[in-house]
């Protein structure tokens, strides 16, 4: 069996190391031409996630790349600390933050040298059973078709013409680094402030950094084209006046600012056909503000190269997929949805978090 993976980011990346250690061929076509470099934010990788990669022996190249945290603290606006929570999953790595271009290429990397080819520049115009057709001319031909081309997956259109579009949360997500060692710093640990008007995070490298991100309540298109200053703008506003630090982090940044309005997808009717299916963001985006978009598309990757391998021919594998990923990854996109739009508060998510694939179990 030969797969055709169109996406190079981190589920497409993954799926083809998980694939050749299951002893399928693959091949990785991504639309972009750099290998992640221009991707500006940041993101965790969870305890869950961390525990894919480890199935498939691809953890650390993540954590050379990254630092670790042993927590998190809520602060309420009155900037009182309301909650002290410790990750004390036992028998599992904490979680791993990182700048996604970081991430892209520890990723592509480790895949190169495991002997998987990547073509950049092809961007996915049409499929059909056996081939996949790119913008310029060329084409690839396999025996499957593995959807990890994101948000606005064409993979999913082709499977299902008719699937929904994806969903407006309401925020616009800012991110943001400062070299600045006289703030606050919050070393090995999320700090997450809910002000009066918005929701900050921040958390400080072993070198004295500090990685920030804001969610501000914003229309779908009303902050669109903002330059990294206006971005700035935007989230120092929402926080200025009140009596947290997170004007002051925000204050003490550069242009190193990247923002844009969130989408989620909180259900695919149709996840695969006979020859084609989808992983990652593909089959299901959700909001950030469970920090598990990473990790889902990480544990997504390896259960389908394990029913891939496992069962005998692929719509069977692709059902067997379905049937394992399906709710886990909906409730999580509807609980990350509910902590987006303020319906409910930031809950305990160990069951998230104890989620553990053992490479060896078969798939029946």
């Amino acid at each position: 069996m030969k797969a055709v993976i169109i996406g190079g980011g981190v589920s497409g990346t993954v799926t083809a190391m998980a694939l050749r250690r299951a002893g399928i061929e693959a091949s990785v076509h991504e639309a972009h031409p750099s290998g992640g470099e221009d991707a500006g934010a940041f993101l965790t990788i969870m305890h869950n996630g961390m525990d894919a990669l480890r199935a498939i022996g691809a953890e650390a190249p993540v954590i050379d790349i990254s630092f670790g945290a042993v927590g998190l603290e809520l602060v309420t606006p009155d900037g009182q600390t309301v909650e002290r929570r410790s990750f004390d999953i036992e028998g599992l790595a904490g979680p791993r933050t990182m700048t996604r271009a970081s991430l892209y290429r520890a990723l592509q990397d480790e895949a190169i040298s495991r002997g998987i080819t990547f073509e950049r520049g092809k961007r996915l115009v049409s499929a059909s059973p056996g081939i996949a057709r790119f913008e310029d001319g060329s084409a690839a031909e396999g025996d499957i078709l593995i959807g990890a081309d994101g948000l606005r997956s064409v993979v999913r259109t082709i499977i299902d013409p008719d699937c929904p579009p994806p969903r407006s949360t309401g925020l616009d997500v800012v991110y943001g680094y400062t070299t600045d060692t006289n703030i606050p710093q919050a070393p090995s640990l999320y700090r997450m402030i809910q002000s009066l008007h918005a929701y900050f995070g921040y958390t400080s490298t072993p070198d004295g950094s500090t990685y920030w991100f804001a969610r501000l309540p914003t229309a779908e298109g009303v902050r669109s084209g903002l330059t990294p200053a206006e971005w700035r703008a935007a989230a120092f506003a929402a926080f200025d006046g009140e009596p947290l630090p997170a004007a002051e982090i925000i204050r003490s940044t550069g242009d190193d600012v990247f923002g844009g309005h969130s989408y989620d997808v909180p259900s695919t009717p149709v996840w695969f056909n006979s020859t084609m299916v989808l992983v990652g963001d593909a089959a299901h985006a959700a909001s950030p503000a469970a920090g598990q978009g990473a990790s889902m598309a990480l544990e997504d990757s390896v259960v389908l190269a394990q029913c891939l391998r496992d069962l005998p021919d692929a719509p069977t594998a692709f059902a067997a997929y379905e049937r394992l990923r399906r709710a886990r990854v909906e409730e999580l996109v509807a609980g990350s949805a509910a902590v987006s739009s303020g319906t409910t508060s930031d809950r305990d998510r160990n069951w998230l978090y104890r989620h553990h694939i053992d490479w060896d179990e078969k798939i029946g």
